[in-house]
């Protein structure tokens, strides 16, 4: 009897359908978790600058819708990991004091490139600790 070397053919394609099924299951839970990251740094960057805010409020009196004046580079702050952009940081809106009314300030991150992909979508933050996303389930979207 003859000994043969190699594989059979039925034998490949089991190992094709195999990885194809593997491949299947693992590249959505990837992708998720890549989103998943990119979401920590919009967070940490939005918090950043909501303490800036804070830092510049008890010197001035006021909150500065200039991303310039509290000491970044950019107005709005591009959220960079790896060289690429997925999150762009900025002041949506602030409100001065006055008699009845405390100021306040509220601040968004904007998903950019492949993070539009993400179900969170856009994170905001007020001066008052509250936040809040654009889509998807608040407690999820923040938890880190």
């Amino acid at each position: 009897m003859k000994k043969t070397k190699g594989f059979t053919l039925l034998e490949l394609m089991v190992v094709v359908v195999i990885a194809g099924i593997l491949t299947s299951i693992a590249l959505p839970a990837y992708r998720a978790y890549v989103l998943k990251s990119h979401r920590t740094a919009a967070i940490n960057a939005i918090l950043d600058l909501a303490s800036r805010q804070a830092r510049y409020y008890t010197t001035n009196n006021a909150y500065t819708t200039s991303l310039l004046t509290l000491g970044f580079p950019a107005d709005p702050m591009p959220v960079i990991i790896g060289g690429t952009t997925y999150y762009n940081l900025g002041v949506a809106s602030v409100t001065a004091a006055t008699a009845t009314v405390p100021a306040a300030f509220s601040l968004q991150a904007t998903p950019a490139g492949n993070q539009l992909n993400d179900t969170c979508g856009t994170y905001t933050y007020t001066d008052l600790g509250q936040k809040g996303i654009s889509s998807g389930t608040l407690s999820d979207c923040w938890k880190q």
